[in-house]
């Protein structure tokens, strides 16, 4: 999991202390989304539905609103889907409290997260999650800020944040392997 705050008025402490956990979060393998979730129909379900799947269209949702393709699954209170000039889902905005989305890997490892908005480009596979964002990789650590961006396709992750000027990270170590138990008692 790699994050960068992208505020200009981070304290040279705070890019001080980024420099120095960088580089262990770049230890970590990385963790792909489900290649196979792309490839899957978008199932969406609301209480109410307004729109139409055209070409350059928008259609709104609300009330419960859950989306899911494959294992990427994101819900909320609203949600605007746009069409693209080929009638196919280019984006999906939600808002809630919080929106959520959540994934697994190839390795079915599980990433989360929560923001008040979440912008989802279905065609790159990035979710942008605005306000009170918060990322979690189960096992590989978690992130936190006001803007949060991640790549479900290479999950490479930024940050930024207006609050106190930092992007918040935690990066678990790997598990060592456990000792070889002998067979003496």
């Amino acid at each position: 999991m790699t994050s960068t705050p992208l505020s200009r008025r981070a304290s040279t402490a705070a890019r001080l202390a980024l420099a120095i956990a960088v580089p262990g979060a770049l230890a970590f393998q990385p963790v792909v989304a489900k290649q196979s979730d792309r490839q899957q129909e978008m199932q969406v379900a609301a209480k109410h539905f307004e729109g139409f799947q055209k070409p350059d269209s928008i259609s709104t949702l609300s009330g419960n609103v859950v989306i899911t393709q494959g294992t990427l699954k994101a819900s909320g209170d609203s949600a605007k889907v746009y069409f693209d000039g080929n009638s196919e889902i280019s984006r999906v905005v939600i808002s809630g409290n919080p929106a959520h989305i959540e994934q697994l890997d190839d390795a079915d490892n599980l990433m989360l997260g929560d923001a008040a908005t979440l912008d989802y480009d279905n065609i790159k596979g990035i979710a942008v999650l605005q306000g009170h964002a918060s990322i979690t990789q189960k096992g590989r650590g978690e992130a936190h800020g006001d803007k949060l961006t991640y790549n479900t396709v290479s999950s490479q992750m930024t940050g930024e944040s207006a609050g106190d000027g930092m992007v918040h990270m935690t990066f678990k170590p790997k598990q060592a392997a456990a000792a070889p138990t002998s067979g003496n008692p």
